[in-house]
């Protein structure tokens, strides 16, 4: 099936790796013209030399940190002087500090809501306009499988994800008659480093090693394994593409069936 996605001028944050990379790798695969970006310009040139080999010039990069108001604002106007306009936005950042709830301070419930929310709000604030110069566009705000099942030790990412569904589900009426659609798309346990981490931290809470904890993690999820992070970026590229033309305000997991709410 050809996506459409041939020429599209797409912006992908926190994309030198993980998931964001796969998202933006798939993307290329597309055909569409990527715009990279994260915290690193070390990681970043790394991600951009590996989806050069895949097409040539067809991507390019802008270190910003998203939870940053003013590295948000640079970005935005590098979009604009490269692209003119812009067709596809995929909102993304990296997990906030695991911890229980009584152990986490005012700092950093305030850096997570600028990490994994603001920076989303802020985001499309500046991206809409963008989207009415292409005639209208696809926004995709990267969650997790929380927004269905709260997960342990992850009440920051609980609260804020939670918040992204919100704003996701609002903007779909909102925006709709510019023709941009936007949904939310929830990762469950996809293997990348933010995973890695989790379990190497539940592993020093409880004793058991890395491997146990895997090995049981994969027990709960019916694929009986990790999900791959192309898999994750396929669903991704079919979402932002002109395969998908009559869905938005959504919420889809990507987790393998591990949460079982209807």
């Amino acid at each position: 099936m050809d996506l459409g996605l041939k020429g599209k001028r797409a912006l992908v944050l926190a994309s030198s790796k993980g998931l964001g990379f796969a998202v933006a790798k798939q993307f290329v695969l597309e055909g569409a013209e990527v715009i990279l970006t994260s915290r690193s310009t070390e990681h970043l040139k790394a991600a951009d030399a590996e989806l050069d080999q895949l097409v040539n010039g067809n991507v390019t990069y802008y270190p910003a940190d998203v939870s940053k108001k003013d590295d948000l604002n640079a970005l935005v106007e590098f979009v604009d002087l490269h692209f003119g306009a812009l067709d596809i936005l995929v909102n993304n950042a990296g997990g906030p500090p695991s911890g229980p709830f009584m152990s986490l301070t005012d700092r950093q419930w305030q850096q997570a809501f600028e990490l994994n929310l603001l920076s989303y709000v802020r985001m499309i604030r500046a991206a809409v306009p963008l989207m009415e110069k292409a005639g209208g566009g696809r926004i995709l705000n990267i969650a997790s499988s929380s927004i269905k099942r709260p997960i342990a030790s992850l009440v920051l990412s609980n609260t804020f994800r939670l918040g992204i569904v919100g704003l996701t589900k609002t903007l779909s009426e909102e925006l709709a008659d510019q023709g941009i659609l936007i949904n939310t798309l929830a990762p469950g346990r996809i293997l990348t480093d933010r995973v890695k981490e989790l379990n190497r931290k539940q592993s020093e809470r409880t004793g058991l090693t890395e491997e146990e904890i895997r090995r049981a993690s994969e027990a709960e999820i019916p694929l009986h394994r990790y999900g791959r992070p192309e898999e994750f970026g396929k669903v991704a590229a079919f979402l932002v593409s002109e395969a998908s033309t009559y869905v938005t305000g959504e919420s889809l997991l990507v987790d393998g069936g591990l949460v079982r709410s209807i």
